[in-house]
């Protein structure tokens, strides 16, 4: 097969390659590393809330060389070849903008912020397996939570033209760097959008759909839905080339997730749920007849053998419902700290030594929107939802309601942000050695398996 063969297209309701065979995009997502997520790699808050904290702490060139080791141990050849071998196809490839454009500098691409991007790239393509580019942060913050790096509970993106003027801008230039590269199956514009609005995302995605083939007009577009992925009423006609990708996490599945079967928030979970709602949010890709596409998925595991193996089976039956589908995938997520990660940092590993006392209290007050529960600190919240609902109980914000939202403020704003100063504290009074063993935790040969998730993902795709 030539290069020329390897690049995807839209062929009706399936991708293709050029020789007209139809490929089922099926791997992982690459989540806490050119995007570092809180529960991922187990510090607090935000990205750059966390990195300016550590800056502080190392001083410039230190804290450099740090991340720039750890985005070399979190992902390499050996990861690839791992995936490869597994039968994994594809890897999503969450992206900061930060990473290619500064703030103080809008507009100004920095060039080498693509090192570390088009080395993965490579790493992949030299062992078959695709990559799809997701923005996974944008300028202003495309949604209101930690994993578009907002520091805020306001996704402003929405709010000013200057931040989409800069997204449409930096999508030019990626486009432009990777138009000729048959190994990246396509571009995800906007991972997550949530536009409160919902008034502004359909024309803005247009836009930015038209600028990205001007620069490339060959490769495949991946367009999330609004509100999280989840509601696609903004577009009419789909576009050509492009698939509409549904997020998938089942209720069950998090971390605050019931017995399975069984009940979640008041809500019945069981096989004939997750196939509903799996067909509530791929509507409109099955009635356009367009590819279908779970860009994201994965069930949050506990520890606790009983509960994990039924996180085990809400994997399996979703993984069934999608077969029966034809549905593509992209499991969240590759590598973590041990929350979802199919491969995680050993419990005995440097990092995980010094920093496992503080993620403890993290979890124990609840300052992770994904990875705690919030039980620890019951005693302050609950009567805190109490007094809103009773006061305001007319008050339904945009995304996920009232108690939802209370819980940003309080535990993952307002408990999160002090804790970015304690977990820099940490790294104070370690050597280059003690820092580079920090990073090198997250290299693969030092790490573990989840080994139930890597044999149903290898039976899965005959790895």
């Amino acid at each position: 097969m030539t290069d020329d063969d390897r690049f995807l297209r839209v062929e009706g309701s399936t991708l293709a390659d050029g020789t007209g065979a139809p490929v089922r995009l099926s791997g992982v997502g690459l989540g806490g590393w050119m995007n570092m997520e809180n529960f991922i790699t187990g510090y607090p808050a935000t990205e750059t809330l966390m990195r300016r904290a550590v800056r502080g702490v190392l001083g410039e060139e230190r804290y450099r060389r740090f991340f720039d080791r750890l985005l070399t141990a979190f992902f390499n050849e050996d990861d690839a070849a791992l995936l490869a071998s597994l039968g994994v196809n594809c890897v999503r490839i969450p992206l900061n903008y930060r990473h290619f454009e500064d703030d103080l500098a809008p507009f100004k691409i920095i060039e080498d912020g693509f090192r570390h991007l088009d080395r993965v790239v490579g790493d992949c393509a030299r062992h078959g397996v695709y990559t799809v580019l997701d923005l996974h942060a944008a300028p202003g913050s495309q949604n209101h939570h930690w994993h578009s790096d907002n520091p805020t509970h306001e996704p402003a993106f929405w709010q000013h033209a200057h931040f989409q003027d800069r997204l449409v801008h930096l999508w030019r230039a990626i486009a432009d760097r990777y138009a000729g590269n048959p190994w990246v199956a396509g571009y995800n514009l906007l991972n997550e959008p949530a536009d409160p609005t919902g008034e502004i995302i359909g024309p803005f995605y247009a836009r930015l759909v038209e600028a990205v083939r001007e620069a490339d007009p060959r490769h495949t577009i991946f367009l999330d839905g609004n509100t999280y992925s989840t509601r696609f009423d903004m577009f009419g006609e789909p576009a050509e080339n492009a698939v509409y990708t549904c997020h998938d996490y089942a209720l069950a599945g998090f971390v605050y997730g019931g017995p399975y079967p069984g009940r979640t928030e008041g809500e019945w979970v069981d096989r004939d749920q997750l196939e509903d709602k799996f067909l509530e949010r791929t509507a409109y890709q099955r009635r356009t007849g367009t590819p279908v596409w779970v860009g994201e998925f994965g069930p949050v595991y506990t520890g606790d053998p009983e509960r994990d193996a039924q996180r085990y089976q809400i994997l399996r039956d979703q993984l069934d419902i999608y077969d029966a589908h034809g549905a593509g995938w992209s499991l969240w997520t590759y590598k973590d700290v041990g929350l979802q990660g199919m491969v995680h940092a050993h419990p005995d590993s440097p990092y995980m030594r010094r920093f496992g006392e503080f993620q403890a209290k993290k979890d124990r007050i609840g300052a992770d929107h994904w990875g705690s529960t919030g039980e620890g600190v019951r005693h302050l919240t609950e009567p805190l939802h109490t007094f809103m609902a009773e006061e305001f109980p007319g008050f339904d914000p945009y995304p996920f309601g009232r108690r939802k939202f209370t819980d940003d403020l309080v535990r993952h704003l307002l408990f999160a942000q002090p804790l970015t100063v304690e977990y820099a504290e940490l790294f104070r009074g370690l050597d280059e050695g003690g820092l580079d063993a920090l990073a090198d935790s997250f290299a693969l040969a030092a790490c573990a398996r989840r080994e139930p998730l890597v044999s149903i993902l290898a039976e899965r795709l005959g790895g």
